[in-house]
């Protein structure tokens, strides 16, 4: 990776809705090859707020890439190459809550995994490594994209639990309601896998849930439908293109060690190094080199 690659200190993800970033200027493609595959699409690269960012398309451009397609592995990774230190993830919900409605915000905190499916760690293959992940969100970031709602006037709800189900299929009604005597707060399809892998990239990460429907727990409200939920991603993806610039100018001031996630796999690893066979350790030379390459205390 060239010098001129590592141009972007903060990532975003967009969700449905969200294909692009406005006002990027100097902006620039770039193809990116991980050793877990290839990313969704090209990532845009540029400035934005005076800041250097890198954004893609959750879902490839024109939609094209269902929830458990996704290879959020090689979507983390190439953040985390093009240098990466804060991810905001945007992404549509449902809202499990009467007063959460649609076109609110939602900053969760927290994430209960309802998926079957899907890669969510970039070890195995003969290297264990386990991080923590009692509080999978980064609450520096995650307070920077609820005052950023709030200050482009949009109605926020901040800390919550997002329930990640399978998908592409909606909820079934028992399926709902049961979810919702659970507790959680809003329902999507894609933001746990991306949580886990950033941890273990060691990069900081948050989720902008921006509210479509009331999925279909609600009696007086129709049932989730795409038609009905494209009407308010279109209103969505307006807001979250100020809330997410708003978002780029605050983390102008805040240091990239404002984190603690920065070192979350510092004590992670299992595995005895030497027995790290040369191709395992070549496909986690990013995550790992800063650890095996340092010299031994004492």
């Amino acid at each position: 990776m060239t010098d001129a690659a590592r141009a972007a200190r903060i990532g975003i993800l967009g969700g449905s809705g969200l294909y692009g970033i406005s006002h990027l200027e100097n902006a620039r493609e770039i193809t990116l090859d991980t050793p877990f595959g290839a990313p969704s699409d090209a990532y845009m690269l540029g400035t934005l707020a005076g800041q250097p960012v890198a954004f893609l398309a959750r879902h490839g451009v024109g939609h094209r890439i269902l929830p458990t397609e996704l290879n959020n592995r090689a979507n983390v990774h190439g953040f985390k190459q093009l240098g990466v230190r804060w991810l905001i993830s945007v992404s549509a919900v449902g809202s499990m809550h009467e007063d959460y409605a649609p076109t609110h915000v939602v900053v969760p905190d927290q994430f209960f995994d309802r998926t079957r499916h899907r890669p969510d760690t970039f070890f195995g293959g003969g290297v264990v490594a386990h991080v923590s992940m009692a509080d999978p969100i980064s609450q520096v970031l995650a307070e920077v994209l609820s005052a950023s709602a709030e200050a482009v006037g949009v109605t926020t709800h901040r800390g919550g639990t997002y329930l990640c189900m399978e998908g592409p299929q909606f909820s079934t009604r028992a399926e709902s309601r049961i979810y919702r005597q659970w507790g959680v707060d809003v329902i999507g399809m894609t933001n746990l896998q991306e949580a886990r892998l950033a941890r273990e990239a060691e990069i900081s990460f948050a989720t902008l849930a921006m509210i479509t429907d009331y999925d279909c727990w609600h009696e007086t409200e129709e049932d989730v439908s795409v038609e009905a939920v494209i009407g308010v991603l279109r209103q969505n993806a307006e807001a979250g293109q100020r809330i997410v610039a708003d978002a780029v100018e605050r983390l102008a001031s805040i240091a990239d060690d404002a984190c603690p996630h920065r070192d979350a796999l510092k004590y992670a690893l299992i595995t005895d190094p030497t027995r790290i066979t040369p191709d395992a350790r070549q496909r986690l030379a990013l995550l790992l080199d800063r650890y095996l390459d340092a010299p031994a205390a004492g």
